[in-house]
């Protein structure tokens, strides 16, 4: 018999937000631009112009409320120190 095993949903969706961002970050880069700078345009702003729309990256960003993604953000750098 297999143990059960419970899942935090929190985690699962900071998982999938980190995904995102991740994912976004080298769709930036292939195009050639600094994902940082403009990640960062678009956190501030929530202009979505500085994300490319190649390969749906500014679509996927888009998605995602801009609070969370500063929050997993901060969470990560905190916790990665």
């Amino acid at each position: 018999m297999e143990n059960t095993k419970i899942y935090d949903s929190n985690d699962i969706q900071n998982e999938y937000v980190s995904g995102i961002i991740k994912e976004v970050s080298s769709i930036l880069e292939d195009r050639g631009y600094n994902p940082v700078n403009q990640i960062v345009g678009f956190l501030m702003s929530g202009d979505p112009g500085y994300i490319s729309s190649y390969k749906e990256a500014r679509s996927k960003i888009s998605k995602i409320d801009r609070t969370k993604i500063l929050e997993i953000l901060v969470e990560n750098f905190i916790n990665n120190k």
